[in-house]
C-alpha cells in the first residue's frame, strides 16, 4: 500500500514539473488577449485545444482540469484566456500554434493581427529527480519478539518532494491531496441570452410642493447615459420618470411578474433623493415625488427568488444613485502620491434629506412582515452611490458623479473585466472628486452574487 501510494505521488511529481518559462507574458500580447476577449469567448472551442496546450507545457494537467471544472464552454473559454495570462512568455505563441493545429484560423489570425513576430525560444528542460525506493524489510509473525528486543535496521523511504514546480510567474501551485475535488474555482453567471434581461430606470427629478424636496437638476443626464449603456449591454431598457411612492412600489410589482425564463439579468435603477431608515439587510430608502419613500430591502425583494421565481439563480442588479443619509464627509489627509484629486464643479448639489424618524419608517407590520418572507438574498449585488449615511453629490450640468464615472468605466471595460472590478474602479476613482474643494464621496455595494459577471459586449 505504501508503495502505491509513493508511486501516485511520483506520477503526480512528475506531471507538475512543466516550466514553459521564467519570464512573464510580455504586456503586449497580454492586451491583445484582453481586447479581444469577447470574440475568444464566444467563438473558442476550448475541448481542442487541451491537449496541444499540456503537450507543449502551457498548462499542467492539473490546470486543465481545472478550466474544465470552470462551466459551460463560454466559462472555460474565459478562464482559459485569464490564466493564459499568467504562463510567461512563450505562452501566446503557443497558443497561437494551437488555434492552427486545431483548425481554429479565424482566432489565430485575429490575435496575430496585432501581434509582434515572436520567435519561440525552446524550452530549458527540466530535470526530474526519481526516488530511489528502498524495500521495507519482511518479518514473520514468529520474528516479531526478537524485532521488539534487537536493534533492527531501519531503511527509510525517499519520497518525491511534494514542492510543485514554479509557473511562468513564479507562481507556486499547492497540491490537491489524492480524490478530494477543488471547489476554489470561480464560475461566471451564463451571460448570452439576446437579449440578455429587462433593466428598469426609474428618474425622479420634479417633487412635489408638499414634499418640501428640490428638483435634481442633472438627473436626466444620468438617466440619458444609463439608458444607453444598458441597451448598448443588450437589456430591454424602459424608464419611468416622477413616479409616487406607490407608483414606484406598482413598476417594481409589474417587472416581478414579467416572465423572465428567457433571459439572463434583471437590472434596476433608481435616481432620486434618499434617506436612511431602520432595516435588516440593505440600508437606505429612495423617495416618490410625493415625499413618500420606499427601503431599499423591500424594492430587492420583489425579485428575490420567492416573489420571482424565473430569476431564481440570475443575477439581479440594483444601483442606487441617491443619498444615504445627511453626513457630509469631508475626508482625511493622505500622502499626494496616492490620489489624483479631481475637483467637483461650483453647481453639485446633494440627494440627501435627513433621517426619517420613527414616524416616517416602516409600521411594525411591515417590518415583521418583511423579515418573515424574506428569503437569503443570493444572487443580489446593490451598488449605492455613497456609503450610507452620507450625501451623495451630483452636478447639475454633467450629472452625478456616480453616474457618470459609472458610465464611463463600463465603456471602457465592461468587455475585459467583471462587475464587481468593474465598481471598484469607480470607488476609486469617485474616492478622488471633492465638492467645493472640500467634501468627498464614496461609493460602496452589498455583493450577494456567487458567480463572477461579464456584461455582453459588442465585438
Amino acid at each position: 500500500m505504501c508503495c502505491g501510494k509513493q508511486a501516485v505521488w511520483q506520477r503526480r511529481a512528475y506531471r507538475n514539473k512543466v516550466v514553459i518559462s521564467e519570464w512573464r507574458m510580455e504586456e503586449s500580447h497580454k492586451k491583445i488577449l484582453q481586447r479581444n476577449r469577447t470574440n475568444l469567448v464566444r467563438d473558442l472551442d476550448p475541448s481542442n485545444l487541451y491537449d496541444g496546450l499540456l503537450e507543449k507545457g502551457v498548462f499542467t494537467q492539473d490546470m486543465i482540469d481545472e478550466i474544465k471544472s470552470s462551466g459551460t464552454r463560454r466559462d472555460q473559454a474565459r478562464q482559459l484566456v485569464r490564466d493564459l495570462q499568467t504562463r510567461g512568455s512563450r505562452a501566446f505563441p503557443l497558443f497561437l500554434e494551437c488555434l492552427q493545429e486545431t483548425g481554429q484560423h479565424r482566432l489565430a489570425e485575429l490575435l496575430q493581427g496585432g501581434a509582434p513576430a515572436v520567435q519561440i525560444q525552446p524550452a530549458t528542460p527540466t530535470q526530474v529527480v526519481r526516488p530511489v525506493l528502498q524495500p521495507l524489510p519482511v518479518s514473520s509473525p514468529m520474528d516479531v519478539d526478537k524485532q521488539r528486543k534487537d536493534d533492527v535496521p531501519v531503511y527509510p523511504i525517499q519520497r518525491p518532494s511534494t514542492t510543485p514546480s514554479p509557473s511562468p510567474e513564479r507562481e507556486y501551485i499547492r497540491p490537491r491531496p489524492t480524490g478530494r475535488t477543488r471547489r476554489d474555482s470561480i464560475q461566471s453567471y451564463k451571460m448570452d441570452a439576446s437579449p440578455c434581461g429587462h433593466c428598469l430606470i426609474i428618474n425622479n427629478v420634479e417633487f412635489e410642493p408638499k414634499s418640501e424636496l428640490n428638483s435634481r437638476k442633472g438627473s436626466n443626464i444620468d438617466c440619458d447615459k444609463l439608458e444607453r449603456r444598458f441597451k448598448a449591454l443588450n437589456f430591454i431598457v424602459e424608464v419611468k420618470t416622477n413616479l409616487k411612492q406607490k407608483q414606484i412600489k406598482h413598476g417594481l410589482s409589474a417587472l416581478s411578474k414579467k416572465d423572465h425564463s428567457q433571459y439572463d439579468c434583471c437590472v434596476v435603477i433608481i435616481l432620486s433623493h434618499g434617506t436612511e431608515v431602520s432595516h435588516n439587510r440593505f440600508p437606505g430608502a429612495v423617495y416618490g415625488v410625493d415625499g413618500q419613500h420606499v427601503p431599499v430591502q423591500h424594492i430587492t425583494n420583489y425579485l428575490n427568488g420567492q416573489y420571482c421565481p424565473s430569476l431564481q439563480g440570475k443575477p439581479k442588479l440594483f444601483f442606487i444613485q441617491a443619498c444615504g443619509g445627511g453626513e457630509k464627509d469631508t475626508g482625511f489627509e493622505v500622502s499626494p502620491d496616492e490620489v489624483e484629486p479631481s475637483i467637483g464643479g461650483a453647481d453639485d448639489q446633494t440627494d440627501a434629506i435627513p433621517m426619517s424618524s420613527s414616524s416616517d419608517s416602516l409600521s411594525t407590520s411591515d417590518e415583521l412582515d418583511a423579515r418573515a418572507t424574506l428569503p437569503t438574498p443570493s444572487d443580489i449585488l446593490v451598488s449605492y452611490s455613497t456609503f450610507p449615511g452620507y450625501v451623495s453629490w451630483r452636478d447639475t450640468q454633467s450629472g452625478s458623479w456616480y453616474v457618470e464615472t459609472l458610465d464611463r468605466i463600463l465603456d471602457e471595460n465592461a468587455a475585459t473585466d467583471d462587475l464587481v472590478t468593474i465598481l471598484m474602479m469607480v470607488n476609486n476613482e469617485v474616492s478622488q472628486n471633492s465638492a467645493k474643494g472640500l467634501y468627498k464621496q464614496m461609493p460602496g455595494s452589498f455583493n450577494f452574487l456567487r458567480k463572477l459577471l461579464y456584461f455582453q459586449t459588442q465585438a
